[in-house]
C-alpha cells in the first residue's frame, strides 16, 4: 500500500468547508493506511497515536483537525508552535514538540508542550527539568536517537542513549516516555526502525515504564508500525505539501 499524499488546494480564498473536506479526506486515507499496516503487523489500531504535524500550516487547520477527532498535534519550531498553542488553548489538545530544541527555547516550550520528542543531551535534560519544576508541570520526554550515529542533525548516538534516559528518569518535573527517531536518508526505513526497536527495548529493560516509540512519518508509516512504533508523526499526508508559514 503506497503512502498517502494529501494535495493542498491552491489559492488563498479556499472556503473553510472545502478545506475541512480536504483534510477529512486526507485523514481517512491516513487512517486506512494505518489500519492496513496494523492488520499486516498483527497490531491493534488502539496501540498507535497519530500526531498531526502542523508546521507551516495555520491554527485554523489545527482546529479543523480537532473537529475531526485528532487530539495530538506536533510542531518543530517554538515560535510557530507557541503561537498556535495559544490560539488553540481552548481545544484541550496534547502538544508534541518534535524539532531540535535549544536550551534558550526551553522555558517557552515547557509552557505548552506536553511531550518533547527531541531530548538528546544531559544539558537539555537539566534545562527541561528546571523549567518544568518552575512551571509546576510534568513533561514527558523521549530520547531522540541518531540512527546514523551523527548527532549533528539531532539525536544521541546509540551508545549514549542509556545515559540520557537515566538523566531524564532522574530529573524532577520530567517523565521518561521512551525513544524517538527519524529514519536516516538513504537507508531502508524498516531496517532503521528495527534498530530503534532494539534500542527501545534496552531502555525499557532499565526503565519499564518507558514504552513509547515515536517513529514513522508520511512516507514510512508502515515500516514504523511493523517495528513497534506507538506514535506516528504525520504532516504531509494530512495537510499537504509544505508551504511557507503565514500567520
Amino acid at each position: 500500500m503506497d503512502p498517502p499524499v494529501c494535495l493542498h488546494l491552491s489559492g488563498g480564498d479556499v472556503r473553510e468547508e472545502t478545506r475541512r473536506d480536504e483534510i477529512a479526506a486526507c485523514l481517512a486515507e491516513v487512517e486506512a493506511h494505518i489500519a492496513e499496516a496494523c492488520r499486516v503487523s498483527g497490531r491493534a489500531r488502539e496501540e498507535l497515536t497519530l500526531i498531526a504535524v502542523s508546521k507551516t500550516y495555520p491554527a485554523s487547520d489545527v482546529r479543523l483537525l480537532a473537529e475531526l477527532g485528532v487530539r495530538d498535534v506536533g510542531e518543530n519550531r517554538d515560535q510557530e508552535a507557541s503561537a498556535k498553542a495559544r490560539e488553540c488553548a481552548d481545544l484541550g489538545l496534547t502538544w508534541h514538540f518534535v524539532g531540535q530544541l535549544q536550551t534558550n527555547k526551553v522555558r517557552s516550550v515547557v509552557s505548552y508542550a506536553d511531550v518533547v520528542h527531541s531530548v538528546d543531551r544531559p544539558r537539555l535534560v537539566a534545562a527541561l527539568g528546571n523549567e518544568a519544576v518552575r512551571a509546576g508541570r510534568e513533561i514527558t520526554c523521549l530520547v531522540q536517537v541518531a540512527l546514523d550515529g551523527d548527532p549533528a542533525r539531532g539525536g544521541a548516538r546509540p551508545e549514549d542513549v542509556a545515559a540520557v534516559a537515566d538523566a531524564v528518569a532522574g530529573a524532577p518535573g520530567l517523565r521518561l516516555g521512551g525513544v524517538m527517531a527519524v529514519a536516516p536518508l538513504g537507508e531502508e526505513p524498516g531496517r532503521a526502525f528495527a534498530r530503534l526497536r532494539e534500542i527501545a527495548q534496552a531502555v525499557r529493560d532499565d526503565h519499564p515504564g518507558a514504552d513509547l516509540i515515536s517513529a514513522g512519518m508520511s512516507g514510512d508509516m508502515s515500516e514504523a508500525v511493523a517495528n513497534g512504533a506507538t506514535h506516528l508523526r504525520v504532516g504531509t499526508a494530512l495537510l499537504g505539501r509544505r508551504k511557507l508559514f503565514v500567520r
